[in-house]
Formats: C-alpha cells, sequence, structure tokens
C-alpha cells in the first residue's frame, strides 16, 4: 500500500487556518484514495520553540508525529495531526472547538450545546480531502475499496473506526468529544446499519461511495469513535481531565443498551502526573480513572479502561513529556 504524505492549511469558522499533517492511504496502482480501517486524529497541544533539544524539535513536527501514528496503529489507517487554528505565543487556542477557552487556551467548561467540536472536526476533515483533491491529486471512487456484501436485500458494511488522542493541551479537545459523545443521540455500528438496510440498496450504496474514508456527520464521527487515547494531558488549571462521573456513566448507559464499545487509555509522564506545582492534575486524572474503573465494571466490558505511566523511574523533565509520544504503547 502506498501513502500520500503531506501538510494542509484549512481555514476555520474564525478566519484562522488549520494546519493539519495528513498521512492517507492510497491504490499502489491508481493512486486513488483508499478507504482505511480507521482515522487516527491527533490534537497538538501548545508550541515549544527554541528548545536547542533535537527530540523535542523533532517530535514538535506534526509530519512526523502522522508518521509515528501509523507506525503504532498499522498501515491500513489514516492519520491526521492537528494544530489549534490560533495562538497566543505559544498557547494553543482551540477556540472553534471549545468556545468556552479564554485567551491562553484554558477551557472554563465543556459543554455538549451545539456540538461544536464534533461538527468543526467533520467540517475540517472534508475540506482537508477536498484540498487533497486540489492540489492535482485524481480522487477515484472506488466500490471494491469499499468492504460492502449484498445478500437479498440486506446490505451490511465496515465503516472506519475513529480513533482520537489529545497531546498536553490537546487533551482538552478530548474533554469536549467525550462531553458531547455523553449526551449525543448515540448508536453502535451495527445499529447504524440496520438504519440503513431500511434505506433501497441503491441510496445505501450511493450514501457510503460518497462518505466513506471519513464519517460524513457529526453523528456519525461520534459514534465511530472507539478508542480515546489521552497523552501527557495538563494545564495550568482545572479542565485537563474530566471529573463528571455523570458523563462516563452515560456513555456507558448507552454501550450497554447499543452493543457498543469504546476504550480509553491514560498515557502519562513524571512530567505531568507527579508536578507538585501542578497537583491538580493528578488529582483529575486518578478522579476520571475512579469513574472509568467503575463504570467498565458496571458496563461488563463495554466500557474498557488502561492506564499507561511511561519513564516512571526517571525525574520531570520537558523531553520526556514529547518523547511518551514515540514511545506511546496502544495495544
Amino acid at each position: 500500500m502506498d501513502r500520500w504524505n503531506g501538510v494542509l492549511r484549512v481555514p476555520s469558522n474564525g478566519g484562522a487556518h488549520f494546519k493539519v499533517a495528513a498521512s492517507l492511504c492510497l491504490s499502489p496502482i491508481s493512486k486513488s484514495l483508499l478507504v482505511p480501517v480507521a482515522n487516527a486524529v491527533f490534537f497538538n497541544g501548545d508550541r515549544v520553540e527554541g528548545s536547542g533539544n533535537p527530540v523535542i524539535e523533532r517530535l514538535s513536527d506534526i509530519q512526523k508525529i502522522a508518521e509515528i501514528l501509523v507506525s503504532k496503529f498499522g498501515s491500513s489507517i489514516n492519520a491526521w495531526v492537528i494544530e489549534a487554528p490560533s495562538f497566543n505565543g505559544p498557547f494553543a487556542v482551540y477556540k472553534e472547538l471549545i468556545p468556552s477557552v479564554n485567551k491562553w487556551g484554558e477551557p472554563k467548561s465543556y459543554s455538549s450545546v451545539g456540538f461544536p467540536a464534533s461538527t468543526s472536526i467533520i467540517s475540517l476533515l472534508s475540506t482537508c480531502l477536498k484540498e487533497w483533491q486540489a492540489k492535482n491529486v485524481i480522487l477515484k471512487k472506488q466500490k471494491q475499496s469499499f468492504p460492502v456484501t449484498i445478500s437479498g436485500s440486506k446490505l451490511t458494511c465496515s465503516p472506519p473506526r475513529t480513533f482520537i488522542l489529545g497531546f498536553s493541551k490537546g487533551g482538552t479537545v478530548l474533554n469536549q468529544l467525550v462531553t458531547e459523545l455523553a449526551f449525543s443521540d448515540f448508536k453502535s455500528h451495527a445499529n447504524l446499519m440496520q438504519d440503513k438496510e431500511k434505506q433501497t440498496r441503491e441510496d445505501f450504496l450511493e450514501i457510503w461511495e460518497e462518505n466513506q474514508i471519513i464519517p460524513n456527520s457529526k453523528e456519525a464521527f461520534l459514534h465511530s469513535i472507539a478508542e480515546i487515547h489521552y497523552v501527557d494531558v495538563g494545564l495550568n488549571c482545572a479542565g485537563a481531565y474530566l471529573t463528571d462521573h455523570d458523563l462516563i456513566e452515560k456513555i456507558s448507559m448507552r454501550l450497554v443498551e447499543q452493543d457498543g464499545t469504546i476504550r480509553f487509555v491514560l498515557h502519562g509522564t513524571p512530567r505531568q502526573w507527579c508536578d507538585s506545582k501542578r497537583v491538580l492534575i493528578r488529582t483529575e486524572k486518578d478522579k476520571l480513572l475512579q469513574s472509568l474503573e467503575f463504570e467498565a465494571q458496571r458496563s461488563e466490558g463495554k466500557l474498557q479502561v488502561c492506564e499507561r505511566f511511561y519513564f516512571a523511574d526517571q525525574p520531570l523533565n520537558l523531553q520526556m513529556h514529547f518523547e511518551i509520544i514515540e514511545v506511546l504503547d496502544v495495544s
């Protein structure tokens, strides 16, 4: 399988531009886009410039991060690494995705009203594909690239799953998405397919041919989320992790009702989890972990959770904060 690798600049609703590094599956013969097994969407954090540290400099390169994601999740995925559309000095500001953030990009709260993150992300990824086409790469629809089985009047599909990762302040976007997921009209892939069977086979095929690489709506995006990876997230204020148990309970209950599964993985280093000046990060992480573990038991494995601690025997430093990206265990 071949790949297209590059960086796209996509305008945001606020007038600034998102910078997105993409690594996309290509057909080795036609060079058209192939439908991935999954889309791994990574939200980056604040900028660190002029550190003089080659490890930090290398892992600040969003194209390099996209390559690492492919090496972690496999060559059959599409990788998308998203930078905030605006910065206040080094501070990432995801205003379009989290309306409550202040000028430093710190959230006052998370609210599902209007579903701003999921709506913006779908628009962003869709525009990325259009930008890819505009780079004079021919996009061909390939029915055979999307696993469709027709049996009598039934049609079944395997749409790409979505893995979301938030690094450092990028974790705030995950919190916003989890909040929206808790209040979404949740349906598992199986239930979505049952709904599609009510349509004519021709309408169904047309929908999937046009929208097979990425989800085609905020609902489809939220329902495609299979894994949520918090990657050494942290803030200088409250809100690095969600602490509202009700949100996790809502997700857990809907997973049981709809026979779906979601895996949460909390990845951390001493840089964030052992900083004596920011003990709130560890407190919030422990509270979220407790909620996830409780609901994992109650959901009988529909909601899954795992905690991974890296560089545990090293004193905290800035390099480990970035190096976790390279050593990340997503198994």
